[in-house]
Protein backbone atom coordinates (compact mmCIF):
# COMPACT_ATOMS: atom_id res chain seq x y z
CA UNK A 1 0.00 0.00 0.00
CA UNK A 2 1.39 3.38 -0.98
CA UNK A 3 1.81 5.89 1.89
CA UNK A 4 0.04 9.22 1.52
CA UNK A 5 2.31 12.26 1.75
CA UNK A 6 1.36 14.44 4.75
CA UNK A 7 3.83 17.28 4.26
CA UNK A 8 3.80 20.07 1.74
CA UNK A 9 6.45 20.16 -0.96
CA UNK A 10 9.30 22.54 -0.25
CA UNK A 11 8.06 25.06 -2.83
CA UNK A 12 4.62 25.19 -1.14
CA UNK A 13 5.86 25.88 2.40
CA UNK A 14 5.31 29.32 3.95
CA UNK A 15 8.19 31.74 3.46
CA UNK A 16 7.43 34.58 5.90
CA UNK A 17 9.67 37.26 4.39
CA UNK A 18 8.78 36.46 0.78
CA UNK A 19 5.08 36.14 1.64
CA UNK A 20 5.03 39.53 3.39
CA UNK A 21 6.84 41.09 0.41
CA UNK A 22 4.23 39.58 -1.94
CA UNK A 23 1.39 40.99 0.15
CA UNK A 24 3.07 44.42 0.30
CA UNK A 25 3.29 44.34 -3.49
CA UNK A 26 -0.38 43.42 -3.66
CA UNK A 27 -1.25 46.39 -1.43
CA UNK A 28 0.82 48.79 -3.56
CA UNK A 29 -0.65 47.38 -6.78
CA UNK A 30 -4.14 47.99 -5.41
CA UNK A 31 -3.18 51.62 -4.69
CA UNK A 32 -2.21 52.00 -8.36
CA UNK A 33 -5.29 50.32 -9.75
CA UNK A 34 -7.70 52.02 -7.35
CA UNK A 35 -6.12 55.44 -6.80
CA UNK A 36 -9.11 57.03 -5.05
CA UNK A 37 -7.88 56.36 -1.50
CA UNK A 38 -4.34 57.43 -2.36
CA UNK A 39 -5.49 60.69 -3.95
CA UNK A 40 -7.67 61.42 -0.92
CA UNK A 41 -4.72 60.60 1.35
CA UNK A 42 -2.63 63.35 -0.26
CA UNK A 43 -5.20 65.95 -1.31
CA UNK A 44 -7.08 65.94 2.00
CA UNK A 45 -4.18 67.28 4.13
CA UNK A 46 -3.05 69.68 1.38
CA UNK A 47 -6.53 71.20 1.11
CA UNK A 48 -6.67 71.53 4.89
CA UNK A 49 -3.25 73.18 4.85
CA UNK A 50 -4.39 75.74 2.27
CA UNK A 51 -7.71 76.34 4.06
CA UNK A 52 -6.27 76.76 7.54
CA UNK A 53 -3.32 78.90 6.48
CA UNK A 54 -4.91 81.22 3.90
CA UNK A 55 -8.42 81.49 5.42
CA UNK A 56 -7.92 81.14 9.18
CA UNK A 57 -4.17 81.56 9.55
CA UNK A 58 -4.13 85.35 9.58
CA UNK A 59 -6.20 85.38 12.78
CA UNK A 60 -5.12 82.05 14.35
CA UNK A 61 -1.40 82.81 13.95
CA UNK A 62 -1.61 85.62 16.47
CA UNK A 63 -2.89 83.08 19.01
CA UNK A 64 -0.12 80.49 18.59
CA UNK A 65 2.89 82.83 18.51
CA UNK A 66 3.09 85.65 21.08
CA UNK A 67 3.80 89.06 19.57
CA UNK A 68 2.66 88.13 16.08
CA UNK A 69 0.22 90.52 14.44
CA UNK A 70 -2.83 89.21 12.53
CA UNK A 71 -2.37 89.13 8.76
CA UNK A 72 0.63 87.92 6.76
CA UNK A 73 2.79 87.39 9.86
CA UNK A 74 -0.06 85.44 11.44
CA UNK A 75 -0.38 83.19 8.39
CA UNK A 76 3.36 82.46 8.44
CA UNK A 77 3.28 81.67 12.16
CA UNK A 78 0.25 79.42 11.78
CA UNK A 79 1.86 77.57 8.86
CA UNK A 80 4.83 76.79 11.10
CA UNK A 81 2.44 75.58 13.80
CA UNK A 82 0.11 73.30 11.82
CA UNK A 83 2.45 71.87 9.15
CA UNK A 84 3.74 69.18 11.59
CA UNK A 85 0.15 68.45 12.68
CA UNK A 86 -0.91 67.79 9.10
CA UNK A 87 1.99 65.39 8.59
CA UNK A 88 0.67 63.35 11.52
CA UNK A 89 -2.88 63.69 10.18
CA UNK A 90 -1.66 62.29 6.83
CA UNK A 91 -0.39 59.17 8.59
CA UNK A 92 -3.72 58.88 10.41
CA UNK A 93 -5.60 59.18 7.11
CA UNK A 94 -3.53 56.33 5.68
CA UNK A 95 -4.38 54.18 8.67
CA UNK A 96 -8.11 54.74 8.25
CA UNK A 97 -7.77 53.48 4.66
CA UNK A 98 -6.34 50.23 6.02
CA UNK A 99 -9.59 49.53 7.85
CA UNK A 100 -11.57 49.81 4.61
CA UNK A 101 -9.09 47.63 2.72
CA UNK A 102 -9.10 44.93 5.40
CA UNK A 103 -12.90 44.89 5.50
CA UNK A 104 -13.06 44.62 1.70
CA UNK A 105 -10.71 41.63 1.75
CA UNK A 106 -12.69 39.93 4.50
CA UNK A 107 -16.10 40.61 2.93
CA UNK A 108 -14.90 39.57 -0.53
CA UNK A 109 -13.67 36.19 0.74
CA UNK A 110 -10.05 36.67 -0.30
CA UNK A 111 -8.85 36.33 3.32
CA UNK A 112 -10.73 33.03 3.65
CA UNK A 113 -8.98 31.89 0.47
CA UNK A 114 -5.60 32.98 1.81
CA UNK A 115 -6.17 30.90 4.95
CA UNK A 116 -6.32 27.75 2.78
CA UNK A 117 -3.05 28.53 1.00
CA UNK A 118 0.48 27.58 2.14
CA UNK A 119 1.52 31.12 3.08
CA UNK A 120 2.73 32.54 6.37
CA UNK A 121 -0.34 33.28 8.55
CA UNK A 122 0.84 36.75 9.47
CA UNK A 123 1.78 37.84 5.96
CA UNK A 124 -1.74 38.79 4.84
CA UNK A 125 -2.23 41.40 7.55
CA UNK A 126 1.43 42.44 7.73
CA UNK A 127 1.42 43.09 3.98
CA UNK A 128 -1.46 45.51 4.32
CA UNK A 129 0.10 47.24 7.32
CA UNK A 130 3.48 47.74 5.64
CA UNK A 131 1.97 48.57 2.24
CA UNK A 132 -0.19 51.35 3.62
CA UNK A 133 2.70 52.61 5.75
CA UNK A 134 4.79 53.07 2.60
CA UNK A 135 1.91 54.90 0.91
CA UNK A 136 1.48 57.13 3.98
CA UNK A 137 5.19 58.03 4.04
CA UNK A 138 5.07 59.00 0.36
CA UNK A 139 1.98 61.10 1.10
CA UNK A 140 3.80 62.75 4.03
CA UNK A 141 6.65 63.74 1.69
CA UNK A 142 4.17 65.30 -0.76
CA UNK A 143 2.32 67.19 1.99
CA UNK A 144 5.63 68.42 3.42
CA UNK A 145 6.60 69.56 -0.08
CA UNK A 146 3.37 71.52 -0.34
CA UNK A 147 4.03 73.14 3.05
CA UNK A 148 7.55 74.12 1.97
CA UNK A 149 6.13 75.60 -1.24
CA UNK A 150 3.83 77.73 0.94
CA UNK A 151 6.78 79.04 2.96
CA UNK A 152 7.36 76.46 5.71
CA UNK A 153 11.04 76.09 6.53
CA UNK A 154 11.98 73.12 8.78
CA UNK A 155 15.17 73.54 10.81
CA UNK A 156 15.83 69.81 11.27
CA UNK A 157 19.31 68.38 10.70
CA UNK A 158 20.05 64.92 9.32
CA UNK A 159 19.62 63.23 12.72
CA UNK A 160 16.30 65.01 13.28
CA UNK A 161 15.03 63.88 9.86
CA UNK A 162 16.03 60.31 10.65
CA UNK A 163 14.29 60.49 14.02
CA UNK A 164 11.23 62.01 12.34
CA UNK A 165 11.08 59.12 9.89
CA UNK A 166 11.27 56.69 12.79
CA UNK A 167 8.54 58.42 14.78
CA UNK A 168 6.16 58.68 11.82
CA UNK A 169 6.84 55.04 10.93
CA UNK A 170 6.11 53.99 14.51
CA UNK A 171 2.87 56.00 14.49
CA UNK A 172 1.88 54.52 11.12
CA UNK A 173 2.57 50.92 12.16
CA UNK A 174 0.66 51.33 15.43
CA UNK A 175 -2.39 52.94 13.84
CA UNK A 176 -2.37 50.57 10.86
CA UNK A 177 -2.53 47.53 13.13
CA UNK A 178 -5.31 49.13 15.14
CA UNK A 179 -7.27 49.98 11.98
CA UNK A 180 -6.80 46.50 10.51
CA UNK A 181 -8.47 45.18 13.66
CA UNK A 182 -11.27 47.75 13.35
CA UNK A 183 -11.78 46.73 9.72
CA UNK A 184 -11.92 43.02 10.51
CA UNK A 185 -14.25 43.63 13.42
CA UNK A 186 -16.71 45.66 11.33
CA UNK A 187 -19.81 43.94 9.97
CA UNK A 188 -19.60 45.73 6.59
CA UNK A 189 -17.20 47.76 4.49
CA UNK A 190 -19.30 50.88 5.15
CA UNK A 191 -19.01 50.37 8.91
CA UNK A 192 -15.27 49.80 8.58
CA UNK A 193 -14.83 53.09 6.73
CA UNK A 194 -16.50 54.97 9.59
CA UNK A 195 -15.04 53.07 12.56
CA UNK A 196 -11.63 54.86 12.64
CA UNK A 197 -13.06 58.39 12.30
CA UNK A 198 -12.32 59.06 15.98
CA UNK A 199 -8.63 58.86 15.08
CA UNK A 200 -9.09 61.75 12.63
CA UNK A 201 -10.86 63.84 15.27
CA UNK A 202 -8.33 63.36 18.08
CA UNK A 203 -5.64 65.68 16.59
CA UNK A 204 -8.21 68.50 16.67
CA UNK A 205 -8.81 67.76 20.36
CA UNK A 206 -5.09 67.96 21.10
CA UNK A 207 -2.32 70.40 20.30
CA UNK A 208 -2.67 69.89 16.55
CA UNK A 209 -4.34 73.17 15.62
CA UNK A 210 -4.31 75.36 18.74
CA UNK A 211 -2.21 75.26 21.93
CA UNK A 212 -3.80 73.22 24.70
CA UNK A 213 -3.24 76.16 27.09
CA UNK A 214 -6.07 78.02 25.35
CA UNK A 215 -8.64 75.27 26.04
CA UNK A 216 -11.16 75.02 28.92
CA UNK A 217 -9.95 72.95 31.88
CA UNK A 218 -11.76 69.69 31.09
CA UNK A 219 -10.88 69.80 27.38
CA UNK A 220 -7.31 70.73 28.22
CA UNK A 221 -6.99 67.74 30.57
CA UNK A 222 -8.20 65.43 27.81
CA UNK A 223 -5.91 67.07 25.26
CA UNK A 224 -2.87 66.65 27.50
CA UNK A 225 -3.55 62.96 28.17
CA UNK A 226 -4.56 61.65 24.75
CA UNK A 227 -2.06 59.99 22.36
CA UNK A 228 -1.81 62.61 19.63
CA UNK A 229 -0.64 65.56 21.70
CA UNK A 230 2.80 64.07 22.58
CA UNK A 231 3.07 62.61 19.05
CA UNK A 232 2.41 65.99 17.41
CA UNK A 233 4.68 67.81 19.84
CA UNK A 234 7.47 65.33 19.07
CA UNK A 235 7.07 65.81 15.30
CA UNK A 236 6.87 69.59 15.77
CA UNK A 237 10.02 69.63 17.90
CA UNK A 238 12.02 67.45 15.49
CA UNK A 239 11.10 69.67 12.53
CA UNK A 240 12.14 72.69 14.58
CA UNK A 241 15.60 71.19 15.05
CA UNK A 242 14.88 70.00 18.59
CA UNK A 243 13.90 73.43 19.89
CA UNK A 244 11.57 73.07 22.87
CA UNK A 245 11.41 69.28 22.53
CA UNK A 246 11.32 67.50 25.91
CA UNK A 247 12.54 63.95 26.40
CA UNK A 248 9.48 63.07 28.49
CA UNK A 249 7.22 64.05 25.58
CA UNK A 250 9.16 61.79 23.20
CA UNK A 251 8.88 58.91 25.67
CA UNK A 252 5.10 59.47 25.95
CA UNK A 253 4.75 59.50 22.15
CA UNK A 254 6.69 56.25 21.72
CA UNK A 255 4.85 54.65 24.64
CA UNK A 256 1.49 55.45 23.04
CA UNK A 257 2.71 53.96 19.76
CA UNK A 258 3.77 50.79 21.56
CA UNK A 259 0.48 50.45 23.42
CA UNK A 260 -1.71 51.10 20.36
CA UNK A 261 0.46 48.92 18.11
CA UNK A 262 0.59 45.91 20.42
CA UNK A 263 -3.14 46.12 21.19
CA UNK A 264 -4.01 46.44 17.51
CA UNK A 265 -1.67 43.59 16.52
CA UNK A 266 -3.06 41.16 19.11
CA UNK A 267 -6.65 42.10 18.29
CA UNK A 268 -6.14 41.84 14.52
CA UNK A 269 -4.40 38.46 14.72
CA UNK A 270 -7.18 37.14 16.95
CA UNK A 271 -9.87 38.29 14.51
CA UNK A 272 -7.98 36.87 11.54
CA UNK A 273 -7.85 33.43 13.11
CA UNK A 274 -11.52 33.47 13.91
CA UNK A 275 -14.00 32.45 11.28
CA UNK A 276 -15.67 35.57 9.97
CA UNK A 277 -19.29 35.99 10.90
CA UNK A 278 -21.77 35.49 8.07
Amino acid sequence: MTAVATTLPATARPRPVADVATMVGRSLLRAVRYPGLTVFLVLGPILMLVLFVYVFGGAFGAGVAPGVEPGADGRAAYLDYIAPSLLVLTVVGGATSVATSAAMDAAGGIMARFRTMPIAPGSVLSGQVVGFLLQALVAVALVLGAAVAMGYRPEADALDWLALLGVLSAVGLALNWLCVALGLNARSVETASNAPLILLILPFLGSGFVPVETMPTAVRWFAEHQPFTPIIETVRGLLAGGEGLEGAVVVQALAWCAVLGVAGYVWARSLYRRERRA
